[in-house]
């Protein structure tokens, strides 16, 4: 497929990923790393490609084996890359990841690309988390401005659905829990720590298990009825001096605070509140797509 970008009249090209793009795929990734994630290994690269990922693992096992392109200049630069899948299970295809520095040029070749083999019918972008990230179930929009408007140029609409922040380790300051159970969690890997009173659970939150020196807070809750005693502080305080235990240099942690007005279950206001206070930052807002058919 060839394709000659408007901006610069300069013919691409796109063809399938080979082992010997490794390289190449893996700078195009670095480049678009968020504080607060890991560097891509081969290792993660090649799990990614073969549709694996640690998070969101039962998404990725109703996929077809995805497929990776490239996309390169007449020189035989590669510029960017895509990887795309169907799911048998409703026919929906899926827009999996897409790196491309931020040339909005090449996304749109790449999105045509990807969309064109998909077909007609319902396409999702940027849905689950892929191993190529710790974690990020989206589109960071403020970190990847030219792909968002690719995506819009080529008919997706965007949904606001995630918070994403970090802290660096350890945190003064922070209250405890007392009387903490930690046990092994498996799904995710890592520790779960609960409080218990009586024989009835309170709070729980579980962490993962540190890559390269970061560590993730993959949930936190407290029970309706022991909400407003700071027990979601002292919990946080309590995980979080429990990663850094574990090596953790930073910590990261989603909110998914898209929940409609007049939701109490999914209302995150506290949560966003306490993470804030703790000293977490806001790094972006992930967001996914959809486009209709």
């Amino acid at each position: 497929m060839a394709i000659t970008t408007p901006r610069s009249a300069t013919q691409l090209s796109v063809r399938p990923y080979v082992p010997d793009d490794e390289p190449a795929v893996l700078n195009l990734v670095g480049a678009d790393r968020l504080p607060g994630q890991p560097l891509t290994t081969p290792v993660r690269l090649a799990e990614a490609l073969a549709g694996r990922s640690p998070v969101d693992g039962g998404w990725w096992a109703e996929l077809e084996p995805p497929t990776t392109e490239v996309i390169h200049d007449e020189a035989g630069t590669v510029l960017g890359v895509v990887s795309y899948a169907k799911r048998p299970g409703d026919g929906a295809g899926f827009v999996l990841w897409l790196h491309c520095r931020e040339d909005q040029a090449v996304a749109e070749a790449l999105l045509a690309r990807a969309t064109g083999r998909l077909g007609q019918r319902t396409v999702h972008a940027f849905e689950f988390a892929s191993a190529l990230t710790l974690g990020l179930e989206g589109l960071p929009a403020r970190h990847r401005p030219a792909t968002y408007r690719a995506l819009q140029a080529a008919g997706f609409t965007g949904r606001d659905l995630w918070r994403y922040m970090r802290a660096d380790l350890p945190i003064a300051g922070l209250p405890h829990a007392a009387h903490v159970t930690v046990t092994e969690s498996e799904d995710p890997p890592g520790k779960r720590l609960q409080v218990r009173e009586g024989g009835e659970l309170l709070a729980e939150a579980t962490i993962g298990r540190p890559v390269a020196g970061i560590g993730v807070l993959w949930w936190i809750s407290v029970a309706p009825p022991a909400r407003g005693r700071g027990l979601g502080l002292a919990l946080l305080g309590s995980a979080l001096d429990l990663l850094a235990g574990l090596g953790a240099r930073e910590a990261i942690l989603y909110v998914d605070d898209d929940a409609p007005a007049g939701d109490p279950e999914r209302d995150r206001t506290a949560a966003n509140g306490m993470y804030d206070r703790a000293g977490f930052t806001e790094v972006d807002r992930l967001h996914s797509f959809t486009r209709r058919p």
